[in-house]
């Protein structure tokens, strides 16, 4: 119940009160920011079965160090931080380490305007965007998880990654580009299908 009352409050103060020994609290932080800390994660490892156990891992180590919090930065910017962290050090011990200095839509619709097929049509668009999303170098993917997909600004992406601001831009606009000619790409080789008049509508005609 002291939960649920304590959802609307500032993270500051949900911060100062688990420090202070409310602990039962942190649960405020975690649901308010595990989206966030999910496609921090995500975009890194992009690998589901380790992304909740480097998730948990994630927030264990906020737990643990909130008493570090210096309330700086963004709390959320602190948190990517250490899911960034959390993800890359899952690399290095997969021998497939990118560094830090390298590695680094919620789409809204009228529900009351789209029936079935458009549902369905909207939901495979997003899976295409996903799929294209994944395929980007790291560096570009995590730029733009952050910035676009979490909404993230340009000084709290490069902070949250430890990488300059006029990097994040160039990222950024590197990882639109190729998603563009990515998706492109997917839109010609998908054409030559689309529209089809299959059988039993022929049947029909006929």
């Amino acid at each position: 119940e002291a939960t649920r009352q304590s959802a609307s409050l500032e993270d500051g103060e949900v911060i100062r009160r688990v420090r202070a020994g409310e602990t039962a609290l942190f649960e405020v932080l975690m649901r308010r920011h595990d989206q966030r800390v999910y496609r921090t994660v995500r975009a890194i490892l992009r690998d589901e079965d380790e992304v909740e156990d480097a998730m948990q891992q994630a927030w264990i180590q906020a737990y643990l160090h909130l008493g570090e919090f210096e309330g700086t930065a963004a709390f959320s910017t602190w948190l990517v931080r250490i899911s960034a962290n959390e993800a890359l050090a899952r690399l290095r011990r997969r021998s497939r380490l990118v560094p830090m200095t390298e590695a680094m839509q919620e789409e809204t619709m009228d529900a009351t305007s789209e029936g079935p097929e458009e549902r369905v049509a909207a939901r495979e668009a997003v899976h295409l965007v996903e799929c294209a999303v994944d395929k980007l170098p790291a560096p570009y993917r995590t730029v733009f998880m952050l910035r676009e997909v979490e909404g993230l600004s340009t000084r709290d992406t490069a902070t949250a990654l430890g990488i300059g601001e006029d990097a994040t831009k160039v990222r950024l606009h590197r990882a639109r580009a190729m998603l563009r000619r990515s998706l492109s790409e997917l839109a010609e080789r998908a054409a030559p299908e689309a529209f089809p008049f299959l059988a039993p509508r022929c049947n029909r005609m006929v």
